[in-house]
């Protein structure tokens, strides 16, 4: 049987690394020559000789447009010079020498509707091409010196014009188109010499401009990063604003709170890492001890006592919740939480579980709410219970915590339901969150608001309501309290008051 083997999915052999971040299908991008300083220089250079190309055609047409009219000039000159002989009578040699000294051929001037050749050379051997310097377009203004250059040898050009040194409709020339050809394509080339130098100096001058005000910048934002990804615990790593106030600073101020950020992260990374490592050394042990404490619970239900049975339940579920607990310590900074498995539950009994196991109680902090018994959310029963038992210890250390209150308070929680989403309420009247934990108050590690809290209660209630597709967040805080909402995606219907349902606690509070 032949064995087919598969084609090997990377580059050929001497393909630029680039191949490898370009997904199939996509067209490899235009690779530039060098940094991102080369490029704008060639880009700087480019643009502005490019600029300064357009100004070469204007400049040719006016050179043009004045060689000619210098000859319209000269031979209106020699005219009035031909005329003014008494006789109107000029010899050929006169003539000659005047055509010659004007660089035409003959020169003719129309008055009165009339037109008269005042001097006349040699005739042309080619007709002239006509030059109206009275009348031109844009287009063939700009057009006639690429047309004087292309023309053939022994060309002739006619050109008119206004007079401006006598009486007159307008004066006519006719003049051969050799020196012009030879002027312009001198005066071409020195122009192209002179814009491509202008275009050079100019660009270099522009590029450095940029190069100081923005390619540095960049660059040294650039370093910073990477000097940072390296080595972020380095404090010689970190970028230091320059204080400006444009795109620029507000780049370098947000790559410095993000450094903030990252550092923040990474502190609490390796706490929890930490954390992870001691609770793996000593969950072994801690499981044994539960063990032993579910064996003496088992001995205590088979001693009959009515009390004992009463108490029973509920050091069954704190055992059970505690290993379940020492386990997700474990493993909270190397994984995810549990997918939840949601379904309609009841709220208030929920709430007076949470709130037996956060330590409320009818003489100290109580909890007091106005949710009837058959209202319904969407959650899973085990991590809605550890979101609400955080919740509400916290609330009660915070009311403890405060010297003034003797230990008393209360949490008033209430249910409301909008946009197909559960949201519940929890107003303490503690002291409030304290300023200097607001920014971190979800972070763990860092997010405590009191003295000896790890701040992972917050941290991982927020973490357990987003695992639902809900939130938990701070809506207000201050000297008369906290306000909590957790919100959970789903509004249950009400629970038929007729139909069996598990055991209610009064609507006293707890």
């Amino acid at each position: 049987m032949a064995v087919v083997e598969p084609k090997p999915s990377g580059p050929p052999p001497g393909t630029p690394s680039l191949w490898a971040r370009v997904r199939p299908g996509l067209t490899l991008p235009v690779r530039w020559p060098g940094g991102l300083s080369t490029r704008l220089l060639l880009l700087t250079l480019l643009i502005v000789t490019v600029v300064g190309l357009f100004a070469v055609p204007p400049t040719l047409a006016a050179f043009e447009e004045q060689w000619l009219l210098d000859r319209i000039r000269a031979a209106e000159l020699a005219s009035t010079i031909a005329e003014a002989d008494p006789d109107h009578r000029v010899t050929d040699r006169i003539a000659a020498q005047l055509l010659d000294g004007a660089g035409v051929i003959s020169v003719a001037v129309q008055a009165d509707g009339v037109r008269r050749l005042v001097l006349a050379g040699p005739t042309a051997m080619r007709t002239p091409y006509l030059v109206d310097l009275r009348r031109q377009n844009p287009g063939s203004w700009l057009a006639a010196p690429y047309f004087t250059l292309t023309s053939g040898k022994g060309g002739m050009v006619r050109v008119i014009a206004e007079p401006r040194l006598r009486k007159a409709e307008f004066v006519e020339i006719v003049t051969p188109d050799a020196p012009l050809k030879t002027e312009l394509a001198r005066y071409f080339f020195r122009l192209l010499a002179v814009t491509i130098a202008a275009s050079a100096i100019a660009g270099m001058v522009i590029y450095f401009a940029l190069n100081v005000f923005l390619v540095r910048p960049i660059q040294r934002i650039t370093r910073a990063m990477e000097r940072f990804r390296a080595a972020p615990e380095d404090k010689e790593a970190r970028l230091t604003r320059s204080g400006r106030d444009d795109e620029i600073g507000r780049a370098e101020v947000e790559l410095d709170l993000m450094q903030d950020d990252l550092l923040a992260a990474l502190a609490s990374r390796a706490r929890l890492a930490a954390l992870g490592e001691a609770v793996a050394k000593i969950n072994h042990d801690l499981r044994n001890m539960l063990t032993s404490a579910q064996i003496a619970s088992d001995r205590l239900a088979a001693l009959g006592d009515p009390k004992v049975a009463q108490a029973l339940p509920r050091l069954e579920r704190a055992l059970d919740r505690a290993i379940t607990l020492a386990t997700e310590v474990m493993t909270y900074g190397k994984s995810k939480e549990a997918e939840p498995k949601p379904r309609p539950l009841s709220i208030r009994a929920a709430l007076d579980m949470a709130a037996e196991d956060a330590g409320l109680q009818y003489l100290g902090v109580t909890l007091r709410t106005v949710i009837a018994p058959q209202e319904r959310v969407r959650a899973d029963p085990e991590q809605l219970h550890r979101i609400l038992v955080n919740l509400l210890r916290n609330a009660r250390e915070a009311i403890e915590g405060a010297g003034d209150r003797a230990g008393r308070g209360q949490v008033f929680a209430e249910l409301r339901k909008a946009s197909g989403a559960s949201v519940l309420r929890l107003t303490d009247d503690g002291p409030g969150v304290p300023e200097r934990a607001l920014v971190n108050l979800f972070q763990p590690f860092v997010g405590s608001a009191r003295r000896g809290g790890t701040g992972l209660g917050l941290a991982i209630a927020r973490e357990l309501a987003q695992g639902h597709g809900g939130d938990l967040d701070l809506v207000e805080t201050g000297a008369g309290g906290s306000v909590f909402e957790l919100t959970l995606p789903g509004a249950p219907d009400p629970a038929d008051p007729e139909q069996p349902k598990a055991r209610r606690r009064a609507s006293k509070p707890v």
